[in-house]
């Protein structure tokens, strides 16, 4: 099984976002599977104590490019440091997210967002796609959110970038499987990162919170299937209970439910507003 997806994805992988939650638990999953990475993020720091944790425990090739995907000429380090090395997998897992009032929300942070949620894996697919076509087999892993399945009231913008991703990834899946290429949008729920702290909500409130290492096996596993998957059983039935409903009682539900979760952070009492960004 591992030298199958070694022969199908390796020996190199790219991991944007890979400074904590999934993203460091992707490039752990694949140097555990025998590839190497190429991981990127902001933050240099976490990067490199990912990279020394990965050459000692698996022995694997590990280069870290830190930049920040609110630039628009991201992907130049990227294909810089991927230009001599067989990548066969781009896990675009970079993201953060803005709750809150949408019109109360600051306008430059809700574009840095559509540039690093949407713009990026957009960019990253036109990129690398020639040569995973040109190789004949390997992957493209998306990472969206149960929220792009539907508006998502006090996380409208995040909800929207997130269904971006989800639309762009089937398109994709389509057009490339022909090639032998493997598309596939992850859309995790609730997850154990630091992700719900740093946007004003406490994420022991959140139902269904699972481990990021558990998200990115389960996504692994499930790359060369169908075009989108949701880890969780929980996660499945909130996303079917949803898109089943009238499309306006799907989203008034899925209103509710986030502003209960952003006034239970806050102890029941306050409006809600803009509240402070996640970012990986």
């Amino acid at each position: 099984m591992a030298d199958d997806f070694l022969h199908r994805f390796g020996p190199w992988a790219l991991v944007t976002g890979a400074s904590s939650g999934i993203g460091a638990e992707f490039a752990r999953e694949l140097a555990a599977r025998g590839l190497h990475v190429v991981i990127a993020a902001r933050r240099a720091d976490r990067l490199e104590q990912l990279a020394g944790d990965l050459r000692r425990a698996h022995g694997a090739q590990v280069e870290v490019v830190p930049l920040d995907l609110e630039r628009p000429d991201f992907i130049e380090p990227l294909l810089r440091a991927c230009a001599d090395k067989d990548v066969g997998l781009v896990v675009s897992n970079a993201g953060f997210g803005l709750k809150g009032e949408h019109h109360a929300l600051d306008a430059a942070r809700l574009t840095a967002m559509l540039n690093v949620n949407s713009h990026a894996p957009m960019l990253l697919a036109h990129a690398f796609a020639p040569r995973l076509i040109a190789r004949g087999r390997g992957g493209l892993l998306l990472t969206g959110s149960i929220e792009g399945f539907i508006g998502f009231p006090w996380s409208a913008a995040y909800a929207a970038t997130k269904a971006f991703v989800m639309t762009l990834g089937e398109a994709l899946w389509g057009e490339l499987r022909a090639h032998g290429v493997d598309v596939m949008v992850l859309a995790p729920g609730a997850t154990d990162t630091d992700a719900p702290t740093l946007q004003g909500i406490d994420k022991h409130q959140l139902a269904g919170l699972m481990p990021p290492s558990e998200v990115a096996r389960q996504a692994l596993a499930r790359l060369g299937g169908p075009p989108v998957f949701v880890p969780g059983w929980m996660n499945r039935v909130m996303v079917r209970f949803l898109t089943a409903l009238p499309r306006r009682v799907g989203v008034l539900a899925a209103g509710k439910g986030m502003r209960d979760a952003i006034r239970r952070s806050r102890g029941g009492v306050g409006p809600v507003e803009g509240l402070p960004r996640s970012r990986t």
